[in-house]
């Protein structure tokens, strides 16, 4: 959809604060079986507390990153959902699990015969979901919540899916953050 620039800032031989990288975000990913989604990732750490040393880029464009973050670590992203009229009637239970799969997150796809939307998934994630433009339902196994630009969400670890009912795309922040189900 659309290119969103990316300015990541690092420090230079003196110590001083300088901008190592500025330009149109390059680290997008368009899943099979999902069209029109574009994924746009923008930084990923493999840990907590994070390195503020150094300044390598942690979202390079050929760094592939799946659904979920890495092993106690964070991604930032932003994802463009396009209306869901466009292609719902495309994505059958096969075509969402190969679609997590493709992703590196075929457990995360839900097994229920019948699922209330065909891509309900569950990660072991807290995920804080910022709508920056459109509208979107935040689908739940037995409710759902529309949620409009500046809403907020804190997505823990649950089965869930995004439904964009509108007839314009959706464009939300999340930031995954690795979790645990104990």
């Amino acid at each position: 959809m659309s290119d969103i620039r990316r300015v990541v800032t690092g420090h230079d031989a003196r110590g001083k604060a300088i901008v190592i990288a500025d330009g149109i975000n390059k680290n997008v990913v368009k899943p099979p079986n999902r069209p029109g989604v574009f994924i746009q990732n923008f930084w990923v750490e493999t840990k907590v507390p994070s390195s503020v040393a150094g300044n390598a880029d942690a979202a390079p464009p050929d760094k592939k990153l799946g659904l979920e973050p890495p092993a106690g670590g964070h991604v930032l992203r932003i994802v463009e959902f396009p209306p869901e009229k466009d292609w719902i009637d495309k994505v059958d239970r096969d075509a969402a699990k190969a679609s997590f799969a493709s992703l590196g997150a075929s457990h995360a796809a839900d097994s229920a015969a019948k699922p209330p939307h065909p891509l309900m998934h569950k990660t072991k994630t807290i995920d804080y979901a910022i709508v920056l433009s459109g509208e979107i339902y935040l689908v739940l196994d037995d409710s759902e919540v529309l949620l409009k630009t500046g809403d907020v969400c804190v997505q823990r670890g649950t089965n869930h899916a995004w439904s964009n009912r509108s007839n314009d795309y959706c464009r939300i922040c999340f930031v995954l953050i690795d979790g645990t189900f104990d």
